[in-house]
């Protein structure tokens, strides 16, 4: 940054100022002074080099004593004023004019602080007696107590909630600010009790307004009188920065986005072996980095403030405010006609970086965390940011990001090398710090593509990343002699840090604080030559052949120097560059912050002295320009320049008329003779002034008037030999207005030389010329003029529409591909765009089979807008490639209907893996439902035993279950069904039998519960037929059909199944088999084992079971005839299995039955006779009957 004193305004009557403070959002200068003199003040500036206009000039009545104190509160537009004796003034903004609202004295004690929110609605004023009063914007007081200290000084918090008191003792306390209770005192790390000067003088804390440069920077400055100052992130930071000013401060203020910390005292200087003390403002980074000094005249400095855009400070000295002008170090850059720059938003905590192109006014913009620098050169910009993962060894790390000037990264680099240095050219990035010097060919080899996002980092290590010696980059240590390797063999820091650096054909110059200056080559790097400067530099800068160098040092004094090279060659024949010899020439310059030497002229540059603008040839300047924004380049005899400070005021939304361009003295007399004076006179006046840009206007102008011999010497001065070949063109033509269409055309002016190709009816030729240089937007206005034919008014609305689409506007793009009916791109915009419903149009309006279609499909599969996937892959003929989006994206009941509405071959393997995804989310029926369409009936059968289970015995559903349990064994007789149709149908193939045998045990081996499907079934069955014969009173049927149910005990609970047994035999007065009924009950249930007890013993102490007989029927086992229980499933005398009557319960004994012919069950004929269905499996029931075997 730079600064320098600009204007001074006096005090009536030599009143000595106490106070000044600026309005930072309307502008309004607060001055306090002796004699209770206040001043209100508004200097209205358009830019820095404007002059001032003083728009108000108000002197404030209402104080007698010397004003010591005045505040704004911004947002309700109140002045708050204090003088000496304590008095207190609240003025606020009437038509124009400044009047009181508000008198308060407490007459007891002076007011030592008086402060508000940033939000305006609280203040805070501070007694010296300890005194702390705490109201709102409306005079309402919240608190107010004395404290048991002596109070110099008082600052709020950012956000308000705790007020931070500065004592006499130099302690600084911390308060809650809506309660007035003490919170804890801030350590302070720079306070010397056994030092003069420990009396605090300023507490600063940047409220964040602006947002934060840094979000790790401090932002609470707390300053004592010895110059000794404390920088700190919040109140309780236990590593603050500490700053040694080496002057006896009495001011602080942070400029208005807290970059910048002003210090304001005197320091004692040598001039003319005599010492003396000067008022001086010092400026700090908020890292505690010195950034300048300013001298001012006068005696002690007593105020210190900030104008809102940051841009002036005003200091108060004895009876004068003088203003500061500053110029900030914006992070910005520019090349190739684009103006890159960084600014922050309150409400985001990442630097919003915009690239804007100043000759289309295209700008595009992103957000980058922990940004330190801008720099830029050819087609490239530099984004250097701080990492935020830190190395192996703690140390901070940084990132490199190299982009295009559209913001998209081309190449990334991670360092350990502190920024504080930086320089970027065509081929190399140097990065520097006070003692290692970084060096970066970043052009080495290919950039990497990326898609627009930054790359993602390396891995970061302890170390730079050198790999072997044909890499890309240097580390090298300033005190290094050594280059043979590429890392520094000096270590830790040096005593004489880097304080500039530039390059210049192929070479590295570095400046160093003694002002001791080395010379490096690159790309391969060895040291040249050293020379010192009596300075100590600030900015250099070689001119386009490297013969001159620019120095501009630390106050501002411009110096020039003449170079002189060598050429040497080294013992491996590599040649270098050698300083010979380094002249000072007459030239010297103070005040100065910014240079540019022209890029085509080693003799022209331009300087910024001030607010005025020199363009120096040699070292005579030509006559200044006020100017104040920065310069970006000199070429062709113009210089391009920006104005910063007006961008930065809506920074989103660049002008181009922010963009300066001068034109050098011999240009413009150029110009001048070329229009007032002849073709010759111009001629002879290039001669003597030649350049380059000079010969081209002299040709111009000759070609222009159609005289062909000095436009030949023109184009022959410069070198131009495809001028002279067109010149000889031109010649050959017959028709003057032809001639001078094309030399309007050659020159760039294609308005001009279209309305002679239109004047003279000659479109087509005006059509071919607009073609020729890419202005479609002109094609397509002159086709709608006239006649043109369709395919070139489809070329021009398909080259606009890649125009817009290049750019990113969509919508324009669209419109143009749209009459050119390029369905192609509109695809693609229509998904940029996320125009979902107009890329569905697109489907009927594609020829069917068109490749397109497959495109739409997949990019609505991508964001998962199956249905119209579907639409456009079934009109593309792409079956299949519906099906799989839709199971990808797991759609399976829209992939079901499509197999089986196209008749896809695959479908049953397609509705076995939507069955086995159903398995997977639970929903087994839907699952069963499929396996079935798939003709995997043991995969269904064993989905509906495991649901049987399920409502059987957790959810006590027994009919539910028997349903379930049937429909198993249903899907289980149906495979084997299958099986032994394979088996029939291939007659006398015993391969074909065992194949069969063997899938059916493969299929049902793993679960045994299909082994005998029927199984589950039959438990349901005849626990419900028994409960069924209870409730109808049929004591005997029921006792049968429970005692049945102990076959079935794994599927039934023991607590179901003998807890029927019990029932029925003791309505049948059976105890034998109550008794043991009880007994299995009390066994097995833990849960209900006492209660099973208690109930047995109320049973038994009436009915015992030995009194009893059993009255269990017997009946005729139809195979041996022997007599066996009637609930038997197996005959006790020749083992042969039983069949249960499906409608009683017992054995089926006798030789009339019915046989179910689809679950082969068995019911008596006699009990069965009435039913219509089979009771089992409940299909229709056949009346034939089958007669037992004996």
């Amino acid at each position: 940054m730079f600064v320098y004193l600009s204007k001074k305004i006096n005090i009536p009557k030599g009143n000595k100022l106490h106070s000044v403070s600026w309005n930072t959002e309307h502008g309004w200068l607060a001055c306090g002074a002796e004699n209770g003199l206040l001043k209100v003040l508004k200097l209205e500036q358009r830019n820095i080099a404007a002059p001032n206009e003083i728009t108000m000039n108000q002197t404030l009545e209402g104080h007698s004593n010397e004003v010591t104190l005045v505040s704004w509160n911004e947002d309700y537009r109140k002045l708050t004023s204090s003088d000496s004796t304590g008095l207190i003034v609240v003025w606020t903004l009437h038509q124009g004019k400044w009047i009181e609202e508000m008198i308060n004295n407490r007459n007891k004690s002076s007011v030592k602080a008086v402060k508000w929110t940033s939000d305006g609605f609280k203040i805070c004023i501070v007694y010296a007696d300890g005194m702390v009063i705490v109201g709102t914007v409306s005079g309402d007081r919240l608190w107010g107590k004395v404290l048991n200290h002596q109070l110099t000084h008082m600052e709020w918090s950012p956000d308000g909630k705790f007020v931070l008191f500065g004592t006499e003792q130099g302690k600084v306390l911390v308060y809650d600010c809506n309660t007035g209770d003490p919170k804890h005192e801030i350590k302070l790390y720079c306070r010397d009790d056994t030092q003069k000067g420990s009396q605090i003088i300023g507490i600063k804390w940047y409220d964040g307004s602006q947002g934060y440069d840094d979000l790790q920077a401090p932002t609470l400055a707390i300053c004592y009188a010895n110059g000794k100052c404390q920088l700190m992130r919040y109140e309780l930071d236990v590593k603050p920065v500490l700053i040694d000013t080496g002057m006896d401060a009495s001011n602080i203020d942070w400029n208005t986005n807290g970059t910048v910390l002003a210090i304001g005292g005197m320091q004692e200087v040598v001039t003319k072996n005599e010492k003396k003390k000067m008022s001086v403002v010092q400026f700090y980074s908020p890292l505690g980095r010195h950034l300048r000094t300013l001298r001012t005249p006068g005696g002690t400095i007593n105020g210190l403030s900030w104008e809102g855009t940051g841009l002036r400070l005003a200091v108060a000295v004895d009876s004068l405010v003088f203003f500061a002008v500053v110029r900030p170090d914006y992070k910005w850059g520019y090349s190739n006609d684009t103006l890159i720059y960084a600014f922050t938003k309150w409400e985001r905590p990442e630097h919003c970086v915009i690239f804007y192109n100043t000759v289309t006014e295209e700008r595009s913009m992103k957000y980058v965390k922990r940004l330190l620098s801008i720099k830029s050169a050819g087609e490239r910009c530099l984004l250097v940011t701080r990492n935020e993962e830190k190395l192996n060894s703690n140390e901070e790390s940084y990132v490199l990001i190299v982009c295009n000037l559209r913001g998209l990264p081309t190449k990334l680099k991670v360092i350990n090398v502190e920024p504080k240095y930086v320089h970027m050219d065509n081929t190399h990035i140097i990065v520097a710090s006070d003692s290692q010097v970084f060096v970066w060919n970043y052009n080495y080899n290919q950039s990497v593509k990326t898609d627009g996002e930054v790359p993602v980092l390396p891995k970061l290590s302890d170390k730079p990343t050198l790999r072997n010696e044909d890499d890309d980059e240097y580390l090298f240590h300033i005190d290094d002699t050594s280059f043979k390797t590429r890392r520094p063999t000096c270590k830790g820091e040096t005593e004489d840090a880097v304080v500039c650096l530039t390059t210049n054909m192929n070479q590295l110059l570095i400046a160093r604080e003694s002002g001791t200056l080395h010379l490096y080559s690159l790309p391969n790097i060895s040291l040249c030559s050293k020379f010192i400067l009596k300075c100590r530099p600030q900015q250099l800068s070689f001119n386009c052949d490297n013969t001159k160098l620019s120095v501009i040092d630390i106050n501002g004094v411009f110096t020039m120097y003449s170079l002189e090279m060598k050429i040497t060659v080294k013992k491996n024949k590599q040649k270098i560059k050698q300083l010979a010899s380094i002249q000072k020439l007459d030239i010297e310059r103070k005040e100065c912050w910014d240079m540019k030497w022209a890029s085509d002229n080693p003799e022209l540059f331009s300087l910024m002295e001030k607010d005025k603008l020199y363009v120096f040839r040699n070292t005579s300047p030509e006559e200044p320009k006020l100017y104040s924004g920065f310069l970006c380049e000199f070429n062709e005899l113009r210089i391009k320049g920006v104005l910063l400070d007006q961008i930065m005021k809506d920074p989103e939304n660049p002008q181009k008329n922010n963009m300066i361009a001068f034109e050098t003295k011999s240009l413009r007399d150029t110009k001048m003779l070329l229009d007032a004076a002849g073709i010759e006179d111009a001629y002879s006046f290039i001669q003597d002034n030649p350049h380059p840009i000079l010969w081209s206007l002299l040709a111009e102008a000759s070609l222009e008037k159609l005289d062909f011999k000095i436009a030949t010497r023109a184009f022959v001065e410069y070198e131009d030999y495809r001028g002279i070949q067109f010149v000889k063109y031109l010649k050959t033509l017959n028709d003057v207005n032809l001639q001078n269409a094309e030399v309007a055309a050659y020159f760039g002016h294609f308005n001009e030389a279209e309305q002679i190709y239109r004047d003279i009816d000659r479109k087509p030729l005006a059509i071919d010329l607009r073609k020729k240089v890419g202005g479609w937007f002109a094609v397509l206005q002159l086709l709608r003029d006239g006649d043109g034919n369709d395919d070139l008014m489809n070329e021009a609305y398909n080259a606009v529409g890649d125009y817009y689409a290049e750019r990113q506007r969509w919508n324009q793009a669209v419109k143009h591909y749209l009459r050119a009916r390029n369905y192609e791109q509109l695809v693609e915009c229509y998904e940029r765009t996320e125009s979902y419903n107009n890329l569905a149009k697109l489907i009927t309006i594609l020829p069917t089979g068109s490749p397109l279609l497959l495109n739409i499909g997949q990019k609505f599969a991508s964001v998962g807008i199956i249905e119209n996937a579907i639409k456009a892959y079934l009109r593309a003929g792409e079956i299949e490639t519906a099906i799989n989006s839709c199971v990808e994206l797991n759609q399976w009941d829209k992939a079901v209907e499509l197999a089986q509405k196209n008749n896809f071959p695959g479908i049953e393997t397609l509705l076995f893996k939507y069955a086995n995804h159903l398995v997977s989310k639970g929903r087994l029926p839907e699952a069963v439902e499929l396996f079935q369409k798939a003709h995997r009936n043991t995969e269904a059968a064993k989905l509906l035993t495991k649901l049987a289970r399920t409502a059987g015995q957790d959810q006590k559903k027994p009919q539910t279950a028997k349903k379930l349990y049937v429909m198993a064994g249903l899907e289980v007789d149906k495979f084997r069904t299958t099986i032994l149709d394979k088996g029939m149908s291939s007659t006398g193939d015993t391969n074909e039998a065992l194949r069969g045998l063997v899938e059916h045990d493969l299929a049902t081996g793993f679960d045994k519960s299909l082994d005998n499907a029927w199984h589950g079934a039959e438990a349901y069955h005849y626990y419900l037929l028994a409960q069924r014969q209870l409730y109808k009173n049929n004591i005997p049927g029921a006792l049968i059909t429970s005692l049945r149910l102990m076959a079935y005990d794994d599927v039934l609970t023991v607590v179901d199944i003998y807890s029927l047994i019990a029932l029925a035999s003791y309505l049948c007065g059976d105890f034998v088999q109550c008794s043991k009924a009880f007994s299995k009950l009390e066994s097995t249930s833990d849960f209900n084992r006492d209660r099973f007890e208690s109930l047995a013993i109320s049973i038994f102490q009436q009915h015992s079971p030995s009194s009893s007989s059993s009255s269990v029927a017997m009946v005729r086992c139809p195979h041996c005839d022997s007599s066996i229980p009637a609930h038997s499933s197996k005959c006790s005398h020749c083992s042969a299995s039983l069949y249960g009557c499906l409608v009683t319960g017992q054995v089926v004994s006798n030789t009339k039955y019915w046989e179910c012919g689809t679950c082969r069950h068995r019911a008596l004929s006699n009990a069965v006779y009435k039913l219509k269905y089979c009771p089992l499996c409940h299909t229709k029931r056949k009346a034939s009957q089958k007669s037992s075997k004996k």
